[in-house]
């Protein structure tokens, strides 16, 4: 590959999932359920009418439909649901400071935690959304799946935490500790288990040191196509630093076309761990094997639901999605001068991208 991002003005995103055996599925509830779903969002008013618009041509409830292509409306409805509160989270805090935003986690624990209880006058929306969307989401999911899920979110919660210390301190991980956090602040458990509320696997089984390998994988693999595609934007607002090719740029000395082959390469490398671990999956009895497969065959559908979502939303692309998942060429955006980082909550700036 040539210098093409330092010379020309733009950089060929590399093709990494053309090797990946699941394809892609959406969930034939989709419509139905996004409709529902965003209506329940908007009666908070989360943004201004301008971030909003931004925010609606993300379609996260897309991202669930594609992560979840067999749940029933219900489970489909607490997928797209959490999908809405990640989004309207990580707008949140993402200009806060680790403080302020460990407020906010605190905040949206204990409504995860205790579902049935009001929340306080005056507390931020972030609260009050939590508690309805998991209020909800218990209806339809096991004990056990509730108990995993909660923990997982939480952990999720606390690594966001972390990522707002980071950003407080200019810190740029290197390439072996930053998959640990972003694993954990990318979503990815809670939202595996989501695909799984009305199964009952047991904590020896979900927790086994071979199926939380599976998982990790599954979670690298979406950080990878994750971070690829979001660099674009994230450098051009000054917040690429928890980016897979900012760290790699930043401790390996790579030009930003040396980073892009280094994350494909290392996608191929996971992609072969995740099917070397399936070899090594132990047997828990024919119940709970069988259930263990349908989270195993779930999770394996959210690396090709982030790579299919970041071309097909506006998250990342704009309008330009379809064109560059087939040309690959993307334009590298202008320094944003102003990027707003100042307003808070409902006026939060979502930027609207435009190639």
């Amino acid at each position: 590959m040539d210098d093409s991002a330092t010379k020309n003005g733009w950089f060929i995103l590399p093709e990494t999932m053309s090797n990946w055996p699941w394809s892609r599925h959406i969930n034939p509830h989709y419509e139905e359920i996004k409709a529902e779903s965003d209506a329940w969002l908007k009666a908070f008013e989360p943004f201004n009418e301008k971030s909003q618009l931004a925010f609606d041509k993300c379609d996260s409830a897309l991202l669930a439909a594609l992560s979840y292509p067999k749940a029933s409306k219900e489970h489909l409805r607490t997928g797209c649901d959490l999908m809405n509160v990640f989004f309207v989270f990580d707008e949140y805090t993402d200009v806060e400071s680790a403080d302020v935003v460990r407020e906010m986690a605190d905040s949206v624990i204990d409504a995860i935690t205790h579902p049935d209880k009001a929340r306080p006058e005056g507390e931020i929306l972030l609260g009050e959304l939590a508690r309805q969307f998991w209020a909800r989401g218990i209806k339809t999911c096991t004990a056990t799946s509730r108990k995993q899920f909660e923990k997982a979110f939480i952990d999720y919660l606390n690594s966001v935490v972390e990522q707002a210390a980071d950003r407080d301190n200019v810190t740029i991980r290197t390439v072996t500790n930053y998959f640990p956090n972003r694993r954990e602040n990318v979503g990815a458990r809670p939202s595996f288990i989501s695909a799984i509320l009305g199964t009952d696997v047991p904590d020896e089984a979900f927790y086994h040191p071979v199926v939380v390998e599976l998982s990790d994988h599954i979670a690298d693999l979406i950080i990878l196509d994750n971070d690829l595609a979001s660099y674009n934007k994230e450098q051009a607002t000054g917040d690429d630093r928890q980016n897979i090719l900012t760290v790699v740029m930043n401790h390996s000395g790579y030009n930003l076309d040396e980073a892009l082959r280094w994350a494909a390469d290392y996608h191929k490398d996971v992609e072969a761990l995740f099917f070397d671990g399936l070899k090594r999956i132990p047997s828990f009895g024919p119940d709970v094997d069988q259930q263990l497969q349908e989270y195993i065959q779930a999770i394996t559908m959210s690396p090709r639901a982030i790579y299919c979502w970041n071309f097909e939303s506006g998250r990342y692309f704009g309008d330009k999605g379809r064109e560059i998942q087939r040309t690959r060429r993307v334009p590298i955006l202008p320094k944003v001068v102003d990027n707003h980082r100042s307003l808070r909550r409902q006026d939060v700036v979502v930027p609207l991208v435009t190639l």
